[in-house]
């Protein structure tokens, strides 16, 4: 079935049905965002690099909130939106980094006897 627009919605149920449709993709696109966050945190344990990138925190939140503003959402909204979902993928990247080098780290004291 065709994607209706919300003006073609005649009724409650189209209306819930296409907002189903919206959430099941969005869901599709930060699983797919998560690929790289975990692929991020690989690299970075690679080039010593941090979870929190501040510049990059607040390069993706601009552009987001320009995005919002061209397409008539609520830069507000966005915005508050995003940080949640990077804090999260911070705290993500974090927790897998340091449990990284702990590992790392029993793992040389093991081969060198300690």
């Amino acid at each position: 079935m065709d994607p209706k627009r919300p003006w073609e919605c005649a009724d409650m149920a189209q209306v819930r049905r296409e907002i189903d449709r919206i959430d099941e993709a969005l869901v599709n696109l930060i699983a797919e965002r998560f690929g790289y966050v975990d692929r991020a945190w690989q690299l970075k344990m690679k080039s010593a690099e941090s979870a929190v990138v501040p510049w990059r925190i607040q390069q993706v939140i601009d552009r987001v909130r320009a995005q919002a503003s061209e397409k008539g959402v609520s830069p507000d909204l966005c915005e508050a939106l995003w940080r949640q979902m990077i804090g999260w993928f911070i705290q993500y990247e974090e927790e897998r980094l340091s449990q990284n080098s702990e590992q790392t780290s029993h793992q040389a004291n093991r081969e060198s006897g300690a």
